[in-house]
């Protein structure tokens, strides 16, 4: 026997604005959500490929029930059996059966309704009734009471942030501690800097590996306090603001709910109608994630040029071999790791721009298109995730050195000669620098050939220590220690006129 609505042939009729539609008897999703399927084929990627969207949308949901039944629009019966539902949502449960494309029209209603129909007919199914017999239990009359898609859906893609984004500040700080790790075990081995591809002064490359770590921690922080903007939200907004068919009350009390459930603590925004059309913090997160694809993307341009060669490159370092590299040059290796994450840096950046033209094209009272927004960021924070976590685990981590090269390239270099010009003077290291281009001589041989300085105070100049770190050399022989305190500059009398009075040899002539 079938139940209300059921057919014979495994389907369930139900009826939207439209007209009649059988979906299959056993979807917890409904009409609407069976249409959008059929209508958006667009990146093949479904809601249900980002369970924090869902578990998003649902925590909104129960948050706005539990809201409305503290203000008596929501029965308890119907209210026990839709907050119980979406726990068990929240839990894992029939994330399957949120299909709509995560690109869609509509401003994100199918996502709504998705939200709304698998609820629901779960729901009635713990009131002992069959899905679809939304006489007992509706979708929009009591899922979606209270509410609209334009400030369900936002609240839903902030919480989605929200809840994504620490995995990616955690991925980011294990890659900062492998690095810096990787800059303790390098911390005494010496190699040339470089700037503009060409030989530049003596480095550590332990110098080198804490760069990188320092220059990803900054964005951690920008990330984290970049989310926060994400707190303010315009939950109880409803259509385009004005909060219509929401009680007054709604507004602050559903959102006060939502931070109780997340542990988030949201605020209504002071504008509900201009929180309902803004998309500002969707781009500065963004820009924030743009930020750290383009420095990693760097990172990795380093670390596949250091280790080129192995003969014909610069070979200063060896990346770990994960995968043979040639269908048809044996012996051949490439730094697959570091190529995949500079695509997934392009990927981010590429989704930067798709987010800002998406936040710029919104229109008078809402922005339809934030659901390319939030696939974008969604997406972004996601594989970013993954490539910082395959950066640290499967290339960094297992970094060695080639010492005998970066010793030659030392040894050969003319670079050193910039750690002698306090000494020697710009003009003689100049000549220095010409002759050993020019013959191939080491600097240190040419130095002591042409009686500038003594050996013993040559190797103190190109020790380690004054090549690598900020010293004061003088033509008398005296470096001062590192940790020394400069003498504090003499007090200058002030003019009448007001101006600062410079000592004489500090004077400049525009």
């Amino acid at each position: 026997m079938t139940s209300p609505g059921a057919t014979s042939t495994g389907t369930r009729r139900e009826h939207d604005l439209l007209g009649d539609r059988d979906v299959p008897a056993d979807a917890y999703y409904g009409v609407q959500t069976l249409r959008a399927n059929e209508n958006f084929h667009i990146t093949g990627v479904q809601l249900q490929h980002f369970p924090r969207m869902i578990e998003a949308l649902t925590q909104v949901k129960r948050a706005a029930a539990r809201a409305n039944h503290r203000l008596g629009a929501l029965d308890d019966e119907r209210f026990a059996a839709i907050d119980r539902a979406c726990e068990e949502i929240i839990g894992g449960a029939l994330h399957e059966h949120f299909i709509v494309d995560m690109i869609q029209g509509g401003a994100g209603t199918s996502t709504n309704m998705n939200a709304n129909e698998v609820i629901a007919n779960r729901a009635l199914e713990i009131l002992g009734h069959e899905k679809g017999q939304y006489d007992r239990l509706h979708p929009n009359n009591h899922v979606n009471l209270g509410q609209s898609t334009n400030d369900v859906y936002p609240t839903a893609i902030r919480l989605t942030i929200m809840l994504s984004f620490p995995a990616l500040a955690e991925a980011m700080d294990h890659l900062i501690s492998t690095l810096r790790a990787k800059g303790e075990e390098f911390s005494s081995v010496l190699k040339m800097g470089r700037t503009q591809l060409q030989d530049a002064v003596p480095m550590t490359v332990g110098q080198e590996f804490h760069a990188w770590a320092t220059t990803i921690e900054e964005d951690v922080q920008r990330l984290t306090r970049t989310a926060t903007l994400f707190q303010e939200i315009n939950l109880g907004a409803t259509a385009i603001g004005t909060g219509i068919t929401s009680d007054p009350r709604y507004a602050a009390m559903a959102t006060a709910e939502l931070a109780e459930l997340t542990g988030v603590p949201f605020v209504v925004s002071a504008d509900l109608v201009e929180a309902t059309s803004d998309t500002g913090a969707f781009v500065t997160f963004s820009g924030i994630l743009k930020r750290i694809a383009v420095k990693i993307s760097k990172i990795c341009n380093d670390l596949r040029l250091l280790s080129s060669g192995p003969r014909a490159g610069l070979h200063e370092i060896n990346l770990p071999a994960v995968q043979p590299g040639s269908s048809i040059m044996p012996g051949k290796v490439n730094p697959v790791i570091p190529e995949v994450v500079n695509q997934v840096a392009y990927e981010v950046i590429g989704n930067d721009l798709s987010v800002t033209f998406a936040a710029e094209g919104g229109q008078l009272q809402l922005n339809v298109f934030e659901p390319v927004i939030a696939f974008n960021i969604l997406e972004s924070t996601q594989i970013m995730t993954r490539a910082m976590n395959t950066l640290a685990d499967r290339c960094v981590a297992g970094i060695t050195l080639n010492e005998e090269v970066l010793e030659d390239y030392l040894h050969r270099s003319i670079g050193v000669v910039t750690a002698l010009v306090p000494v020697i003077g710009y003009a003689a290291a100049t000549e220095v620098a010409e002759e050993a281009l020019a013959t191939g001589r080491p600097v240190r041989d040419l130095v002591l050939e042409r009686g500038l300085l003594d050996e013993d105070r040559l190797a103190g100049l190109l020790s380690p220590a004054s090549m690598t770190s900020p010293h004061r050399a003088t033509a008398t022989g005296t470096i001062p220690a590192l940790d020394e305190e400069p003498e504090p500059a003499a007090a200058t009398e002030q003019p009448d006129s007001g101006e600062v009075a410079l000592p004489p040899t500090e004077r400049l002539d525009f």
